[in-house]
């Protein structure tokens, strides 16, 4: 396994807990629309950065191949963000909106804490 499919896979264990932790959240808070909205978001947010991780590998893998060179799904991943606020708003009854894209920026949380996390370990 190479160091980047180490690191993705390491980034999307790290989501996955996250994940249970705001079920657990939602099932035994008073909090119910905070954390099912913080779920929502994280939940886009695991998507966009699966998404992410596999558009790199394929540029990555077009690059060393010298083939033409598509994008990395940006316009995908705003789409899906999108959908997500629309979906918040729609059911407003259901989801915080602030918790909604406080849970779509999780990924990079753990993106950030991911490298800090490793570059102490490598020192």
């Amino acid at each position: 396994m190479t160091e980047y499919e180490s690191m993705a896979a390491r980034q999307r264990k790290w989501m996955f807990y996250l994940l249970a932790i705001l079920v657990l959240g939602a099932g035994f808070t008073p909090y119910l629309t905070i954390f099912l909205g913080l779920l929502l978001g994280s939940a886009v947010s695991l998507y966009n950065l699966w998404l992410l991780q596999k558009k790199i590998v394929d540029f990555t893998g077009a690059v060393a191949e010298k083939q033409p060179v598509k994008g990395i799904g940006t316009m995908s991943r705003f789409a899906a963000a999108a959908l997500v606020v629309i979906i918040a708003l729609r059911f407003d009854e259901y989801f915080n909106v602030i918790a909604v894209l406080i849970g779509l920026m999780t990924s990079y949380l753990v993106i950030t804490l991911d490298f800090a996390v490793s570059h102490f370990k490598k020192k």
